[in-house]
Order: structure tokens, then C-alpha cells, then sequence
């Protein structure tokens, strides 16, 4: 029967964030540790607990939890076609960064992110996005402005992001520690209810509360920088 009244309506298509935040993405995710190998290094983190602990903090204090709200705030400016409100948001997030590594984390990461996506899923604001801002785009910045110039809703937009962010972590520390893949399944496991939380926070987040407190996870990008030996950019 068709036309049917009272149907579902038709859930969104999340497929392209799946598609966008999967490590096969040609962003190279897989090059930064967020400067977890220093910790590694030093012992702060040395197994299954301590990773939770760290990555735990990452999102509620650190580098993490003030990229989901800039993400949030450049799909907003996006989906509103605010652009003044969105070069802002772009000045703000390529200058937010508390050491070079970081810093080159997020730039290279972003700009890698849009120029495969203006590519392969483009979208008017991408093509123009000269037109707003002649510098680089950062990481969280470049993937919520792509979620909202394809109408993806912004909770599963920061849901996704921010799993992928503890994936690539916990990804990093298998290797470093080294953990087991059970360990590593179960540190996943651990952090999905906080990815969940942060999200919902990070959504009605202002920009003038933006900033962290995650101190050894900032010094130990620092700290990185001349690391004797390294697998990691960051």
C-alpha cells in the first residue's frame, strides 16, 4: 500500500562520515599519535588503565574536547551560510593549537581532508572556501563545515568525529605500548559512553568558555618535538 500515512520518515544517510573518518581516508591519521608517544615514552601511560585514563582526559580536557566544539561552530556557520561568522571560526581554529606539532596535526590534516573531499564529495561552500579564507583549515574545522555543506546533523557529525579521534589514540598506543588488540578492543569499549558525552557537551559549547586543561598531554607535544626516537609526527 502505498502513501501510507504515519510512515517513518527516512533516517539520514551517515554512510559519507563513515566514509570520511575511516582510516582509509587520505588524511594520515595514522602518522599522529597527539603526543601519546611521548607518554609512552616517559611511562605515563603503560597500559590498558593508564590509555583509558589519558584518552579520557583528551576528551574531556584537551585537544579533542575544544576541536569538537570548533567543529560544531564551523557546521553552524556553514549550514547558516554565515560566512564572516565562519572566517572567524577558521582564523580561530588554525591559531588554536598550544604547540607546532599540534599545530601541524590539525593544518595538515585539514587541508589534506579538503582537498580529498573537494575532489570526490564536493559542495559549493568548498569550492568557494578561498573566497572566505586564504589560510589553511584545520582538522575539526574542515570536517564540520563538509558534514553541514552535505546536511549531516550535527550530533552524529561530533559523535563520529570524536570516535575517531580515541579509534586512531588507542590505534597508536596497540602499537606503542605495545597493547594487545583484546586491550585495545577494550580500552574502545571503554571510552565509547565518554565519546557520547562529550559530544552532547560539545554541541552547546560557546566560544568564549573554549580552551582546555589537559597540562601533560600539551607538554608532552612539546616534549615530542625532540624526542630522540619517534614513529609518530606528533
Amino acid at each position: 500500500m502505498s502513501g501510507a500515512k504515519g510512515a517513518a520518515a527516512p533516517a539520514t544517510d551517515l554512510l559519507p562520515l563513515f566514509v570520511w573518518l575511516s582510516p582509509a581516508y587520505p588524511v594520515g591519521a595514522f602518522a599522529y599519535s597527539h603526543a601519546l608517544e611521548w607518554a609512552v615514552e616517559t611511562g605515563a601511560v603503560g597500559n590498558v588503565h593508564g590509555l583509558i585514563g589519558w584518552v579520557d582526559d583528551l576528551l574531556h580536557h584537551g585537544g579533542p574536547f575544544t576541536d569538537s566544539v570548533l567543529l560544531a561552530h564551523a557546521h553552524r556557520a556553514t549550514a547558516s551560510g554565515d560566512d564572516t561568522a565562519l572566517r572567524d571560526l577558521l582564523e580561530l581554529a588554525a591559531a588554536f593549537a598550544p604547540s607546532r606539532e599540534r599545530q601541524m596535526e590539525t593544518l595538515n590534516q585539514g587541508d589534506a581532508f579538503i582537498a580529498a573531499t573537494r575532489l570526490a564529495w564536493p559542495a559549493p561552500v568548498l569550492d568557494r572556501l578561498a573566497d572566505i579564507w586564504s589560510g589553511r583549515v584545520a582538522y575539526p574545522a574542515a570536517v564540520g563545515m563538509a558534514a553541514a555543506a552535505h546536511g549531516l546533523p550535527l550530533p552524529a557529525t561530533l559523535s563520529a568525529y570524536l570516535g575517531a579521534v580515541a579509534a586512531n589514540l588507542i590505534s597508536a598506543a596497540v602499537r606503542l605500548v605495545p597493547l594487545g588488540q583484546s586491550d585495545g578492543n577494550r580500552a574502545m569499549a571503554a571510552v565509547t559512553p565518554i565519546v557520547r558525552e562529550v559530544a552532547v557537551t560539545a554541541a552547546s559549547e560557546t566560544l568564549e568558555r573554549l580552551g582546555g586543561s589537559a597540562l601533560a598531554s600539551d607538554i608532552a607535544s612539546m616534549r615530542h618535538e625532540t624526542q630522540y626516537t619517534r614513529l609518530f609526527r606528533s
